[in-house]
């Protein structure tokens, strides 16, 4: 009877070479199920005679519940000593991997569990220690831990890209004045009818980190790299300049429609400020128009154009808003475009035109910036890839941190992100061991 009961046991554990000692249930507290290691003789490294039994440390694990209720694995570990006086090698304690990894306080079992429930699920951190019975700490560090492992050991989750795109993301504001802290979210935005990847997150939003960064990956991985994708950003395009010059810069269309969005925006507040000597009110004609004046011009019926005439009519005595808002509209058609020799022709017309003197102070540094930035803004035609990607992987970031409620650590915010949004092979999970 007590070899089935023992059989029994060790098949309800579910662990290899151990003996279940004793299980422990008292009310209100976890179950604590107390087992034994059944290692095999061990031999000195040193000296090669065998060695003794020296101690028997006790480690309590976190496990996975059990029977809808909280559940602890009291290791009876085995620590040896060579019986050679004269040998250097003293005492060492038998590590057993599949039971629980090296400095983790979760059984394997439970640090895989709660690496998916926290990186493939998207679950909070607290909400998998109140599951378990256990607090923050211990499944945030199990989580890195078993993090880490998995995306070093998946050397083939970044694979040949051949559109890089970058974008900063918020990572946190720190001290007193709340001082925001950036990222840099490096993505593989792919192309049409492709899936993108977060390749990996890196601090700070200037070009130094991110060339550094770019320092560390394999020549030939950054050799098949095509095109670089960024929106007007001077930092990123020191980066492609400088780190990826085979590379041909392309400007995202959203940022540049946004742009000429903000410019017209400008220019309405000054000429309100201008006629009316106040910020905007409800009751002013330019405030009312403001929403009207950033919309698509093909989105507007017939009652919201004459509107917009009206409006503009009451409020805009010089026309400096209709310009701009003709810039605006103007610009959003240089996506309209389909062959690329044109599309050039018609921007660099177009940066020329919106230097007249009759045009705005703020039209006039729209055409600035469109002669500035023309080689990135027609490449578009010809790559056709956009940072739409990466915005969406940003989502994706800002998803987790609303789960976790901010992060202060980089580590955590790395790590958490690239196991939710860069799409690792989970596969691999069972295979490793944190290091």
């Amino acid at each position: 009877m007590e070899t089935n009961a023992t059989r029994m046991c060790a098949l309800l554990v579910a662990l290899p070479d151990v003996t279940v000692l004793a299980v422990d249930d008292q009310a209100a507290q976890p179950i604590r199920v107390h087992v034994e290691s059944l290692p095999e003789p061990a031999w000195c490294r040193a000296c090669g005679v065998r060695a003794r039994v020296k101690d028997r440390p006790v480690v309590e694990l976190i496990d996975l519940r059990c029977f809808g209720r909280a559940a602890r694995l009291v290791w009876r570990k085995h620590r040896w000593c060579c019986p050679e006086p004269l040998c250097p090698t003293g005492s060492w304690t038998h590590v057993d991997e599949r039971i629980a990894a090296p400095r983790v306080a979760m059984t394997a079992r439970a640090g895989r569990w709660a690496t998916i429930q926290v990186g493939r699920l998207g679950r909070s951190v607290n909400e998998v220690a109140e599951d378990l019975g256990c607090d923050w700490h211990t499944v945030n560090d199990t989580v890195v831990a078993y993090g880490e492992a998995l995306l070093g050991a998946d050397v083939e989750r970044v694979g040949a890209v051949d559109a890089l795109g970058l974008d900063e993301t918020l990572f946190c504001r720190t001290g007193q004045w709340r001082r925001q802290q950036w990222c840099t979210s490096v993505v593989n935005v792919g192309g049409p009818g492709q899936t993108a990847q977060l390749i990996d997150v890196v601090a700070g939003r200037s070009a130094a980190k991110v060339l550094d960064w770019l320092d560390e990956q394999p020549e030939a991985w950054k050799d098949q790299i095509r095109w670089g994708v960024l929106d007007l950003s001077g930092p990123y395009r020191k980066v492609f300049n400088d780190g990826l010059g085979q590379v041909t810069q392309v400007a995202d269309p959203f940022h540049v429609c946004k742009l000429a969005n903000s410019k017209l925006d400008e220019c309405r507040r000054r000429v309100q400020n201008d006629t009316l000597g106040h910020r905007g009110r409800k009751s002013d004609p330019l405030y009312r128009a403001r929403r009207l004046l950033t919309k698509a011009h093909e989105r507007l019926d017939d009652r919201g154009e004459a509107k917009l005439t009206g409006l503009l009519a009451a409020g805009d005595p010089r026309g400096e808003v209709r310009m701009a808002w003709h810039a605006k509209e103007t610009v959003r058609g240089i996506y309209d475009i389909d062959d690329p020799d044109l599309a050039r022709e018609f921007v660099t017309q177009l940066g020329l035109d919106l230097q007249d003197e009759s045009c705005p102070t703020e039209v006039h540094s729209l055409g600035r910036t469109l002669r500035r930035w023309l080689d990135q803004i027609t490449a578009w035609h010809q790559a056709k890839v956009t940072n739409g990607p990466t915005e969406a992987i940003n989502n994706l970031i800002k998803r987790i941190k609303r789960i976790g409620f901010g992060f202060r650590r980089l580590r955590n915010y790395r790590i958490r992100a690239l196991l939710y949004a860069g799409r690792p092979n989970w596969d691999l999970l069972d295979a490793i061991t944190p290091r």
